[in-house]
């Protein structure tokens, strides 16, 4: 085979489904025209970088019919449904497949999905809606909009095939993508009428219904994802496997230190290392070195000989910035997030006080892929292909880094190797990948971060500190809880116009008053949570479960502290806060239920309690552990339960619940990035572990969904996972951890 054929002709088609399948990663490869034409996806869409045999070929292939934006049924009833949404493990593209395929009514075994582009999103006026994926909010914020574009090609369908027999459409039903005349028997399928469904107007969307969810035949059940074959076979294309005739790689190195900036660097020195075709300056900051494999860039680029001005940040270190948190918990210029009554007055007049302060550090998201992006750069046009959480962010990104407008740009989206967070508001690797790019007109540039510059050049969890106080009366009853919150905005660095009269309203997540997102569980009689605002100059980012992850543990730990203080068990305190919050008690009763809160656990095993709601679920947690004698602990197991008002795919849902709690021990276990000279010392995972397989504990999910609502999955139990923890922490050794990670305490009981 020759190296044009092996090549990769990149594409629209985003899924695997749309891609041959091959045995073994080492032979991914992503054949453009072939997968265009077997997507469907041909309304004005090109085939990028094509070469002519394929761009003829695809020109020749049949176009599928589109009956709408959602639903491309081809002759052989084979149905792609179009997701907006970003697939990186989390299971969004087969859940919102499901909820379109119900209305549709078509047959699952037959369905494939393929990505839009968001620059065709722009000229079809935005028909699917929003690229966002982040803040679980990929089923819940999109459900409806996405069922109804399956409903409404099932009644396209439906309509034509009644026209096509000359019957009322009431009298025909359609089932597993056939459709029925009932009185007369006769039958058509969908593959057959597509094409005259496509032509059809559609309905008005208000005359568009949508079934109950009782009715459900595909969404709610424990369908396989989509994505899983194409993952284990290595035929799942990443944006670090795309490859394309032509194409030159770059590796970058930024400046180290926060705020800094290149002074100057000598190409000279490696202008004859293997393979460097050329050493570019990108913005004020970074230098890249673009050569025929990456690893040829790398290279050159560790010999580059380069002089930083390290700014005004070298000497900020984490003691410093700790320091103006810690100032902050007393400061006056703070902004309420959350009050009634009169907390302050409540404390003066307490029968007594109890007070604590706890602290949570920078994290980085350490995803597997790390920040990779291609581009090609024309004065004409520029294309991307990168995976990211948010195709319209990227292509905003990309037409102001090329500048063009975004007309005259594209972004082709590929599945994420993982995203948290830090592939979504913020583009920076593809703004530089488009620079490179344009230093080298019409040259495919594929620029892929090594691990040390991500780790470095991070979007970090943000870092705050609590302070809590509690009122008491005489009979150890809380009359006042003030919560102050320090520490860095996420909004005020990424989308300051969302800061309204000084206040972030994302700090205060899992703290808001009752209402539909991330509300507190408890009721205070005088209750104040406000936020002194400290922005340090590390560059915060949201990461997975945000600010909901700190605020789970400061409250949730201190509510443990109050129940020890005044001798109350911590499930029966929790519940006589909670009389308001029926539904926060219920997934608390329910962990409690299942590991037996009231019969005594094995011997030398202890346990602890958490509950919250965030992302529009209820979640709760109780965690077993015990602790040896010379401190070493032991996570047994975790019952976690979940209230997402619906469960579209209870497996999906186990998924990632049991995924969260991976990803929040590992943070409460391991997770810290450090400052000293201006920059992070985390360089790699060698200095940045993760937690291990052999220490993952048993994971037990109750998935109970009471309706009425829709709520996100994944990020919620993340929040639960590190209090349960360390209040079980405390039951076995007495000892109170108030900033973590864990790994910097000893655990030896007290």
């Amino acid at each position: 085979m020759s190296r044009a054929a092996r090549e990769v002709t990149a594409t629209v088609a985003g899924t695997p489904a749309a891609a041959p399948a091959v045995a073994s990663p080492a032979r991914r490869r992503f054949i453009g025209a072939g997968a265009a034409a077997a997507g469907g996806l041909m309304f004005g869409f090109h085939v990028p970088l094509a070469g002519a045999a394929d761009a003829q070929a695809a020109a020749a292939a049949p176009m599928a019919p589109e009956v709408n934006a959602w639903v491309v049924v081809k002759p052989d009833d084979t149905v792609i449904i179009r997701i907006a949404r970003s697939e990186m493990g989390q299971g969004t593209l087969t859940g919102l497949a499901q909820l379109v395929a119900e209305e549709l009514d078509c047959n699952w075994a037959k369905v494939t999905t393929e990505y839009p582009t968001p620059g065709q999103n722009l000229a079809r006026n935005r028909a699917w809606g929003n690229f966002s994926t982040g803040g679980s909010r990929g089923i819940r914020e999109s459900n409806e909009y996405v069922r109804k574009g399956g409903a409404t090609a099932r009644m396209m369908l439906v309509s034509a095939a009644a026209d096509e027999w000359k019957v009322p459409a009431s009298e025909c039903r359609a089932a597993s993508s056939v459709i029925t005349h009932v009185p007369s028997g006769r039958t058509t399928t969908y593959g057959k009428v597509a094409a005259a469904a496509g032509k059809r107007t559609p309905p008005a969307a208000d005359t568009v219904p949508l079934k109950d969810p009782k009715d459900w035949k595909l969404a709610g059940k424990r369908l396989a994802r989509l994505d899983t074959v194409a993952k284990t076979t290595g035929a799942q294309i990443y944006g670090m496997d795309l490859t394309m005739p032509g194409m030159l790689n770059a590796a970058i190195i930024d400046c180290p230190v926060f705020g800094g900036k290149i002074k100057k660097f000598d190409a000279a020195a490696i202008a004859k290392h293997p393979g460097v075709k050329k050493v570019v300056q990108v913005g004020d900051s970074a230098v890249a070195v673009v050569a025929d494999t990456w690893w040829h860039a790398k290279t050159a680029l560790a010999a580059l000989p380069i002089e930083w001005d390290n700014g005004p940040n070298a000497n900020l270190s984490s003691a410093a910035i700790a320091e103006t948190l810690k100032a902050g918990l007393t400061a006056t210029d703070a902004v309420v997030g959350n009050s009634n009554g009169d907390a302050r007055a409540a404390l003066a007049s307490a029968t007594r006080k109890i007070e604590a302060v706890y602290s949570y550090p920078y994290q980085n998201h350490a995803t597997m892929e790390t920040m990779n992006a291609t581009a090609k750069w024309t004065p004409e046009r520029c294309e991307v292909w990168t995976p990211t959480q948010n195709g319209e962010a990227a292509l905003a990104a990309t037409s102001e880094a090329a500048g063009l407008p975004a007309s005259q740009c594209e972004v082709y989206k590929l599945h994420l190797g993982g995203g948290f967070g830090r592939r979504g508001a913020v583009h920076d690797w593809v703004r530089q990948a488009v620079d490179i790019a344009k230093q080298m007109p019409g040259t495919p540039i594929k620029l892929i971060w090594s691990r040390e510059e991500d780790m470095l050049h991070g979007r970090y969890h943000p870092i705050t500190q609590c302070k809590m106080t509690a009122g008491l009366d005489d009979k150890g009853n809380v009359t006042a809880l003030h919560m102050r919150l320090s520490g860095q905005s996420i909004l005020a660095a990424v989308l300051p116009q969302n800061i309204k009269d000084g206040k972030d309203p994302v700090v205060f997540q899992g703290l808001n008053a009752p209402g539909p997102e991330a509300s507190i569980g408890y009721s205070f009689p005088h209750l104040l949570v406000d936020h002194a605002m400290r922005n340090p100059p590390v560059p915060p980012g949201f990461w997975r479960g945000v600010n909901l992850n700190q605020n789970t543990i400061y409250l949730e730990s201190f509510i443990d502290e109050i129940a020890f203080a005044t001798r109350q068990d911590p499930l029966a305190l929790r519940r006589k806060l909670m009389v308001s919050s029926p539904k926060h008690l219920a997934v608390l009763n329910a962990v409690a239920d299942r590991i037996g809160w009231n019969n005594p656990p094995a011997k030398g095993v202890f346990r602890g309690l958490a509950q919250t709601m965030g992302f529009g679920s209820y979640v709760a947690a109780c965690a077993e552990v015990s602790v040896s004698d010379d401190g070493n602990l032991k996570i047994h197991r975790i019952v976690a339960a979940t209230d997402p008002g619906y469960a579209v795919n209870p497996q999906q849902i186990e998924a990632q619940v049991e995924g969260s709690f991976a990803y929040g021990l590992s943070a409460a276990l391991y997770g810290e990035c450090t400052l000293k000279g201006g920059r992070m010392e985390q360089e790699n995972f060698h200095t940045y572990p993760v937690m291990k397989m052999a220490d993952m504990p048993a994971v037990e999910t109750i998935t109970m969904p009471s309706g009425g609502f829709w709520g996100g999955v994944g990020e919620p139990t993340i929040a639960v996972a590190a209090p349960a923890v360390l209040n079980a922490i405390f039951a076995a050794t007495g000892k109170r951890i108030r900033d973590l990670p864990l790994k910097n305490h000893d655990l030896k009981k007290a």
